[in-house]
């Protein structure tokens, strides 16, 4: 049981990777579409390019989107309104009419004419009810079919142009009026009718829209179908029409076949597969080629975090709405990954990832293209992450290239611009202003996993803060080298394309071990009084190496990240100290050279190499004596070689001629420094 608790031990971050692996394959086969996937790839107006394809199974022929919405069009022009007719107001303004007629009809008239008049309004009466009075205005064509409804059962159907309305009711009357021969009564009949009518006819919007439910789901969405084994489409026949249509049917019938018990399983293992053989070519690039990444755990997992969280967002926004996929700021993955780690890096989980999610989308080949096209703009664009007009300009050029590539495609799809979706620019605009949240978003990433961007190193580098105040005041002789040795080291940094920011924030941090004895280094002795002169070489030189430990305790104690950390702890390698081993060995032959010799480690990486030459070269420089150009050349030179042939840069992945450069950088530079000027033969 021991044993295997040591085994775990020994290998729990090879175990924490495949447990990690395994979660992250199972979570993104999770977020897949659980559908079928149609084989074939086709486009409008292209020649098919498989082979002969027969149908596989029967399967119906659907209409198109706009069939469908003619048919529904028709059948909702075509539709009858239900009104319903309200008796009792019938009866209550037939009663009224008997009572108000005296009242309005009385001592003016001969009684031998009243009962003519009584019948004739009436009957006028009789006519404006004969289908009714609207209850208020309705926009309805002349021509539509009503259904009148008594008491819910029908009982007459007519037009609507045979309703009163409200604003028609006085016109009717007039013309009634002056059919019946009755204009000299005019006034009185207005008046007697104003009073009594009410409107009694009002639409059954419950029915009505019940019945014109019935009627649109009566629509058939197929208009045929294909029995198996026929011919669809040939090859190099154009894809159009009737072709197109059945083409569209058959994938929309792959689309939305359920699994079945016996083939789901299946299908599950197979985009495992994929998934698994995705995410493992990304780590087999990690340990080949950012191995350090790859032994770090949470570097690993914050990876895959945001591999899974691009196709979590993406697969939400397929599901709610998938005509806005372009809206899902892709190009904030590579933007992240540069930021923390390199571009090369980046790009590949950005391809690795635009590849995992063509399960997800639908037109995959094109969008593909599109981000994948979008992320090379992005990692070729962006630099300098914490200047925020690099920022603006590097999103406003992706923008671009999402539209016109979008334009390009569907230009190719359609033939022409007339149907172009001019909102899915939209889009494009909107995507380019998510990515802007990438800033916010790497800040709350350095929090989460203890990372460390460039706008970090940004920070650091601000001579002001407390830590380097602190070095300036206790040590300011070790404050000026650490100046002079970070532009020495961002020179040399931007001459080969190393990471020009961290390096000079390593350098103004690498030396802060040496506020704990500050007067043990000759840069800081001002008064002429050399503590060493007191001690002994051992004890001397143990003073001088402990200026590494120191640094990274006070360090860690700051919270500074381990990426400047790194610079504390390599900056002198495994290197001797020279000077006490030397006055040791002329005292004692028997020095041990262990005693003089910095813990290390050795640099491992451009960087960290970066600064071990500098940080030797500028502060050897301050023992030249009558500094000329030749001098300067041989002593840049026998400075690096010696750092070279002890093996110093062993581990940094850092070449010959890089080397060279930076020789070459510290060589002018220091030629400037102590302003020299050419040397001419003397005459």
């Amino acid at each position: 049981m021991k044993n295997i608790i040591n085994a775990l031990y020994k290998n729990y971050t090879f175990i924490y990777k495949v447990l990690l692996f395994i979660a992250t394959t199972f979570l993104i086969v999770y977020l897949f579409p659980k559908s079928g996937k149609f084989k074939y790839s086709f486009e409008k107006g292209k020649p098919w390019q498989s082979e002969n394809l027969y149908a596989p199974f029967d399967f119906a022929i659907k209409k198109t989107n706009e069939e469908l919405e003619f048919e529904r069009k028709t059948i909702s022009d075509n539709a009858s309104i239900y009104f319903d007719v309200d008796v009792q107001i019938i009866l209550e303004i037939t009663s009224n009419y008997d009572s108000q007629f005296n009242i309005v009809f009385s001592d003016s008239l001969i009684v031998s004419n009243r009962e003519e008049l009584f019948s004739k309004g009436k009957e006028i009466l009789f006519n404006m009810y004969s289908y009714g009075v609207l209850d208020k205005e309705y926009d309805f064509p002349e021509d539509k079919q009503i259904v009148i409804l008594e008491d819910r059962k029908q009982i007459k159907i007519t037009n609507f142009s045979n309703f009163i309305s409200q604003n028609g009711i006085r016109l009717f009357l007039e013309d009634e009026i002056e059919e019946h021969d009755l204009s000299q009564y005019k006034p009185q009949y207005l008046s007697l009718f104003f009073d009594i009518i009410k409107p009694n006819v009002s639409v059954n919007k419950s029915i009505t829209d019940n019945s014109l439910q019935e009627e649109l789901d009566k629509i058939s969405t197929v208009r045929g179908s294909i029995e198996r084994e026929t011919l669809i489409i040939s090859k190099g026949e154009v894809v159009v029409g009737d072709k197109l249509i059945i083409l569209k049917s058959l994938e929309s019938e792959y689309k939305s076949q359920v699994w079945s018990e016996s083939n789901y399983n299946w299908i599950i293992a197979a985009y495992t597969l994929l998934v698994a053989l995705a995410l493992l070519m990304l780590l087999l690039f990690l340990r080949k080629y950012r191995l350090e990444v790859f032994k770090n755990n949470t570097k690993v997992t914050f990876i895959f975090f945001n591999i899974l969280l691009m196709v979590l967002l993406t697969t939400l926004v397929v599901n709610y709405n998938s005509s806005y996929i372009y809206i899902v700021p892709i190009c904030i993955l590579p933007l992240v990954l540069k930021a923390f780690f390199d571009a090369r890096l980046g790009l590949f989980t950005h391809v690795i990832t635009v590849l995992l999610l063509g399960f997800v989308v639908s037109n995959n080949y094109e969008y593909m293209f599109l981000q994948i096209i979008a992320g090379i703009v992005t990692i070729l664009t962006v630099s300098e992450l914490y200047k925020r007009a690099n920022l603006f300009i590097s999103v406003a050029q992706i923008t671009l290239i999402y539209i016109v590539a979008y334009f390009a495609f569907f230009v190719i799809h359609e033939g022409s611009v007339d149907n172009l979706k001019w909102e899915t620019f939209g889009l494009f605009i909107l995507c380019g202003l998510a990515t802007l949240f990438v800033q916010p978003l790497i800040y709350a990433y350095e929090k989460m996993f203890g990372l460390v961007s460039d706008v970090s190193l940004l920070e650091l580098s601000d001579t002001n803060t407390k830590l380097l105040n602190e070095l300036s005041n206790k040590a300011p002789g070790t404050f000026h080298h650490s100046l002079n040795v970070a532009n020495l080291a961002e020179a040399s940094a931007n001459e080969i394309g190393a990471n020009a920011m961290l390096v000079r924030v390593g350098a103004l941090y690498h030396d802060i071990g040496k506020m704990k004895n500050p007067a043990y280094f000759t840069e800081n002795q001002s008064t002429g009084i050399n503590p060493h002169d007191e001690l002994s070489s051992k004890e001397s030189a143990a003073i001088i190496i402990s200026h590494v430990i120191d640094g990274i305790e006070i360090a860690k104690k700051h919270n500074l990240p381990d990426r400047v950390i790194d610079f504390i702890r390599t900056h002198h390698g495994t290197s001797l100290v020279y000077y006490f081993y030397t006055q040791e060995k002329n005292l004692e032959n028997s020095a041990n050279i262990e005693d003089f010799r910095y813990p290390g480690p050795r640099p491992f990486s451009k960087e960290t190499a970066i600064l071990m030459m500098c940080d030797s070269v500028e502060a050897a420089s301050k023992s030249l004596k009558e500094p000329t150009s030749t001098k300067i050349d041989a002593f840049v030179e026998g400075i690096i070689n010696k750092q070279m042939e002890s093996e110093q840069f062993l581990n940094a992945n850092i070449t010959f001629k890089e080397i060279e450069s930076i020789k070459k950088v510290l060589k002018h530079k220091l030629t400037n420094i102590y302003h020299l000027r050419i040397e001419y033969p003397e005459e």
